[in-house]
């Protein structure tokens, strides 16, 4: 693997594992009140469009790391939606 890659991996790994904690708190507190459903719906629009890029260029990072981060902002949906 080539050092690029590598940036690449860290960088996407630390962004992804940002929302970790947001799901953890919103899974255990049930609650999704001071959480924005537009922002969510446009940062999930956007992570979806990162991935198609990511798949367009060949790119292992931008799969990657946009694959996991969109599971974890459609956990953040889901439980937005649930709770409502």
């Amino acid at each position: 693997m080539d050092t690029k890659t590598i940036i690449g991996l860290i960088a996407g790994a630390l962004t992804t594992v940002s929302f970790l904690p947001q799901v953890l708190k919103t899974w255990r507190s049930r609650s999704t009140h001071d959480l924005s459903l537009s922002m969510y719906l446009a940062f999930s629009s956007g992570v979806v469009l990162w991935l198609v890029y990511g798949v367009m260029i060949s790119s292992l990072p931008v799969i990657l790391t946009n694959t996991v981060t969109l599971a974890l902002t459609a956990v953040i949906l889901a439980l937005k939606l649930r709770y409502r």
